[in-house]
């Protein structure tokens, strides 16, 4: 057998962390089992579907690199193939004709709730020949379901769970303009689309007992259910946008590598023994849905600024630059140059061992890119005492001169010139990393001085000279 998995989400809104995930599940799962990986988008609610929101959930996969098998299935364009389902149950005797009015339901529905009762519909129309149809009223199509007995489900996460078929009505399958219900049309594709196994966030438990009876009708073979936990804030409350319920798109653009978000969807209620770092190969192939738990995951956008700034650290740098330069030119109006490109090429090691997205990446790299005078932040301008400064220029004095502009050389300048000086390495450093970066913060500053390059180095040092030490 081979194993089919799929990710169908509805194209309302943005594809979600807690959908990523679930994404991810099932890519790893197929991917483990050497099976296929599909996608179908179900856009059955017309009102809310929209193609942008297709679009983003289609970009937020690809970027994910949660590549699927095949083209993108919509469930809308199936809609006819739904309803011929349908009407093949009822002519079989497996559902019915309700003629049951808007009016007639909700007064059902209210007698219901008044008499503390749960609110189902009663299969009044269960039994009744059509002839007794009241004029004006289109019918919808109901399952005849079974009233004896149990439904049960053996999941791969939640363990063996049932529930009493009394509790469960018949459900529309076809509603009175002849459009399928969403219960009908997942159970429809999955099984034309060969699924095997059917992963997913375990709010859809209830929505399975009534799909699998709809397999029974059919005589169809059951997939295997696996119902994952959702995924809470760090507090343990229901995820919200203040946890990091955001787009996958949101991630992006705050800095996030597709790798480490995919390590860290990974370890969101899943694991195997103490692994933390995880690649792609590794979680391929050590899936399987028994490493699944059963407790709610909990976000926390600490351990995923850990895990980004590792793969930040292992990331190629001519990529960083990719991802990198659109940060920098983003306010400049400009892309970068060639000279420049290379220049936070060459920057990059020392940039990205400090950074925990590539959001701050960027942000520490801005100074190369700085024209002359810098701007200085508070701490470095409070720094640049007129002591400072006056130091400043007797090192500018010095490196003047000197003909190898490479980082050790322009060291053992600075070092020589705090021993003449009686001073400390630091007294001096510092101030040359405000005056060259317009912070107290940098990557190792005299690395710093040698791709910053020696007239641009030694211009930004006479910048911040006072009068006096002229």
């Amino acid at each position: 057998m081979t194993v089919v998995t799929r990710f169908a989400p509805s194209p309302t809104g943005f594809l979600h962390i807690g959908g990523a995930r679930t994404a991810l599940f099932n890519w790893l799962f197929a991917r483990h089992q050497g099976g296929r990986f599909l996608l179908r988008i179900e856009d059955t609610d017309r009102q809310r579907s929209t193609e942008a929101a297709v679009t983003a959930i289609l970009d937020g996969l690809s970027w994910l690199g949660l590549n699927w098998d095949g083209e993108a299935v919509s469930q809308f364009e199936r809609r006819g193939r739904h309803a011929e389902v349908a009407e093949a149950m009822r002519a079989a005797g497996l559902a019915y004709h309700c003629y049951c009015s808007p009016e007639e339901l909700a007064e059902l529905r209210e007698r219901q709730k008044a008499s503390g009762q749960p609110m189902r519909y009663d299969g009044r129309w269960r039994d009744r020949p059509a002839s007794e149809a009241p004029p004006g009223v289109a019918p919808v199509v109901r399952l005849r379901a079974p009233r004896d007995g149990e439904t049960v489900i053996a999941d791969q996460v939640q363990g063996e769970v049932r529930v009493r078929n009394d509790q469960l009505d018949d459900m529309v399958l076809l509603r009175a303009d002849g459009t399928p219900t969403y219960m009908l049309s997942v159970v429809v594709d999955d099984h034309d689309m060969g699924v095997t196994h059917v992963i997913r966030g375990d709010d859809h438990l209830t929505n399975t007992f009534r799909q699998v009876q709809i397999y029974k009708a059919m005589g169809w073979e059951l997939p295997t259910f696996a119902h994952i936990p959702l995924i809470h804030g760090a507090d343990g409350a229901k995820l919200s946008k203040r946890h990091g319920a955001l787009g996958v798109d949101a991630y992006r653009d705050l800095g996030y590598l597709p790798e480490s978000l995919r390590n860290y969807l990974l370890r969101l209620g899943w694991g195997h023994g103490d692994a933390e770092i995880i690649s792609d190969a590794q979680a391929i192939e050590w899936f399987g849905l028994e490493g699944i738990g059963r407790s709610a995951a909990r976000f926390d956008f600490a351990k995923l600024d850990s895990l980004n700034a590792h793969y930040l650290r292992q990331a190629d740098d001519e990529r960083l630059v990719d991802v990198v330069a659109p940060h920098l030119e983003t306010g400049r109006g400009v892309p970068l140059t060639s000279d420049q490109r290379d220049l936070l090429r060459r920057a990059m090691p020392g940039l990205k061992a400090r950074a925990k997205t590539v959001v701050e990446l960027a942000a520490s790299a801005r100074f190369y890119f700085a024209a002359c005078p810098l701007t200085l932040d508070a701490k470095a301008a409070a720094l640049l005492d007129v002591e400072a400064r006056r130091r400043l220029a007797g090192m500018t004095e010095r490196l003047a001169v000197l003909t190898e502009w490479r980082a050790e050389v322009i060291e053992a300048t600075v070092r020589q010139l705090a021993e003449s000086w009686a001073s400390k390495l630091g007294s001096l450093a510092q101030p040359l990393r405000a005056a060259l970066t317009g912070s107290t913060v940098s990557p190792p500053i005299f690395e710093v001085a040698e791709l910053l390059g020696k007239d641009e180095a030694l211009a930004r040092l006479r910048s911040v000279e006072t009068p006096e030490s002229a």
